[in-house]
């Protein structure tokens, strides 16, 4: 949609992959690693974080911004997956061993070189995500890399650390986590800024995931891999994105925010060319426009104002057109500003005058606003926040600093992905201030012996995979290709390991890779089928409880009715037939039928396959309905 010139831009990607490892416990303490079901009715504790200055003196700007929100945080502590480590109330304990061993496997294949004594850090966050205001980190190895068409990315490091609490929702100023996640071992990948087009983006992530995923000890699942993005471009700023929970949204995050990034210069050169001055823009300048739009159409503004709000109104001269600047696909340099209203002053939005009439907002009241103001409608612009007058107050500084910074072009900032690929306003970026050592965890040195723990799972070279899976396997080299692809090859191995005996390889490939997309297609939502659920469906199989035509159908009723492989069987009627009774079934129909399939001749196997297959699918195998049937025809023929 916003094809650039990438080369021309100068854009410049660098990515870091967090993935969960699959570990029995957390890092620092024994509480199994993992999600609980329903927190509801743990343990609540109420806490406020305070940023600090550090040793230097010096005070974190991503913490500030977070201490200046004035927000409360409420955690759940479920007594089965947390201790007094989650609560802070207790040192945590020597680093987890498993998860050392892990993290050195994945070092090695990126061609990491491993430090030789491991210290932990700590991190300061202070938006609640972590009880102790910091999130603990360790340097497991530096350097290695990752070959790709467009050139080798380097690998800067490979860093073990804590997974942050689980954010559950938000309310009157309170946000709720949930500690379960919080500890869980978490894997973080930082590569050099080599790559350059939104494709290799994609392309590497996908690369560096698909190594993670080959040691079979990471986790799987939403939610348990996320990919940030530092993007730049030739005069623009580097920019931190944070979340990007989907492979496939990383190119198109990277494509936005390069044209967002291209569009403010253009929007820096526009406010140039107009002759623009930011020292104009000032709160002296706010107006308290209340009793004007008292009695607006907007039933948004009227209920603040009767509830002992304010709307106050930021006039902007020459601005016409500016707050509309588009910055992306429902993003305008308005949506900008809003974003920082919303993270400053904690207020809903903003209301500007590039997007009016509307929101209540009629031509007429339109002029009147003007009119009073002494603004030029052609040439003039205003913003409209509305609210309680101290959270008003503090959006409209944050919004007016944020306009003088379009003076300056792209300022440096922490954004989050949106579920299109856009991204909002987060927070300001860290300073250098906000690392410093924990001295509650003692330093451990990397061993021989780990070492060798660590070669058991370095995951088997892309390349072989595929000449296993095409040779032993049996595979199409286009199949072994997706399965390599697909988010489903650990499951496929340990389908395969399991049940190969009596299912075929290709057919469990098939099924994860062609049967799964064609359903989805349908609309039936596969993505809601668990890979346990998945796992019963082959098990029953291999048992011979239902023929292999038959899958599509239990798939399809599981995911419909939300109920186990057996139930699905037992509810479709589709148990698999005796020999003897599909016999019994053949004969029955080709008596019945005994005239049509005289008339038909040679070509009555096609008729009598066709019709038995109506009966008898997903009963039995289809190669067994063929004997049977050309048998019995040919026996009638040699009547």
């Amino acid at each position: 949609m916003y094809r650039l010139d990438y080369k021309e831009l100068g854009l410049i990607v660098g990515l870091e992959i967090h993935q969960q490892l699959d570990t029995e416990t957390k890092l620092f303490c024994n509480c199994p690693a993992r999600i609980v079901d329903n927190p509801e009715g743990s343990p609540v504790i109420i806490r406020r974080l305070r940023a600090s200055r550090s040793e230097l003196g010096e005070i974190d700007p991503a913490a500030l911004f977070e201490y200046q929100r004035g927000r409360l945080f409420k955690y759940l502590a479920p007594p089965e997956v947390t201790c007094l480590v989650e609560l802070d109330e207790e040192p945590p304990h020597p680093i987890n061993r498993e998860a050392v061993i892990i993290a050195l496997a994945i070092a090695k294949a990126l061609h990491a070189s491993h430090v030789d004594e491991i210290h932990v850090m700590r991190k300061i966050v202070v938006d609640g995500s972590n009880t102790s205001g910091f999130q603990r980190t360790a340097v497991i190895a530096l350097g290695g890399y990752i070959d790709d068409e467009e050139g080798v990315v380097r690998i800067q490091s490979v860093t073990l650390e804590e997974d942050s609490a689980r954010k559950l929702g938000e309310e009157d100023g309170t946000v709720i986590y949930c500690l379960d996640r919080l500890g869980i071992p978490l894997i973080e990948i930082s590569t050099g800024p080599d790559i350059h087009s939104p494709e290799q983006a994609e392309r590497v992530a996908y690369k560096i995931g698909m190594i993670l995923r080959l040691t079979g000890k990471v986790k799987r699942g939403l939610g348990t891999i996320r990919q940030d993005l530092n993007i730049s471009i030739k005069g623009g700023s580097k920019i931190e994105i944070k979340g990007v929970q989907r492979l496939e949204l990383i190119s198109k995050v990277v494509e936005y925010e390069a044209y967002r990034q291209y569009r403010l210069l253009q929007l820096r050169s526009e406010i140039m060319r107009r002759g623009l001055d930011k020292n104009g823009i000032s709160e002296e300048m706010l107006v308290d426009v209340s009793s004007m739009l008292r009695e607006s159409g907007s039933k948004l503004l009227r209920s603040v104002i009767e509830r002992g709000g304010v709307a106050m109104l930021l006039p902007l001269r020459g601005f016409k057109g500016l707050l509309g600047w588009d910055l992306g696909p429902g993003r305008r340099f308005g949506t900008e500003l809003a974003d920082y209203a919303r993270q400053w002053g904690g207020v809903r939005g903003l209301i500007h005058s590039d997007e009016l009439p509307g929101y209540g907002i009629d031509e007429a009241l339109l002029k009147k606003i003007y009119g009073s103001l002494s603004l030029d409608m052609e040439k003039d612009a205003f913003i409209i926040i509305a609210d309680q007058k101290e959270k008003v107050l503090k959006a409209f500084k944050m919004v007016i600093e944020r306009i003088k910074m379009a003076f300056e072009g792209v300022p440096r900032e922490t954004r989050a992905a949106n579920e299109d690929g856009t991204t909002h306003y987060m927070r300001p970026q860290p300073g250098s201030a906000r690392m410093y050592p924990e001295t509650d965890i003692p330093p451990l040195r990397i061993t021989d012996e780990l070492l060798r723990e660590a070669d058991k799972y370095v995951p088997e070279p892309l390349e072989a995979k595929m000449k296993r899976f095409i040779e032993d396997h049996g595979l199409s080299r286009e199949l072994a290709e997706q399965v390599i692809r697909s988010r489903y090859l650990p499951l496929y191995e340990e389908l395969v390991s399991k049940y190969r005996g009596n299912v075929q390889p290709s057919l469990i490939a098939s099924t994860l890779i062609n049967t799964l997309k064609s359903l989805r297609a349908e609309g039936v939502d596969t993505d809601s089928l668990s890979e346990e659920t998945l796992g019963e469906i082959f098990e029953l199989l291999s048992k011979d409880m239902f023929s292999k035509e038959a899958i599509p159908d239990i798939i399809r009723y599981v995911c419909e009715k939300r109920v186990r492989p057996s139930k699905a069987i037992e509810d479709l009627g589709i148990r698999k037939l005796s020999s003897e009774e599909v016999e019994r079934i053949v004969e029955d129909f080709i008596e019945k039928n005994r005239q049509e399939v005289a008339k038909r001749g040679d070509k009555a196997y096609g008729y009598v396959m066709g019709r038995v297959m109506e009966i008898l699918r997903g009963r039995v195998d289809g190669k067994i309905v063929s004997e049977i049937v050309r048998r019995k025809l040919s026996s009638i023929k040699a009547e």
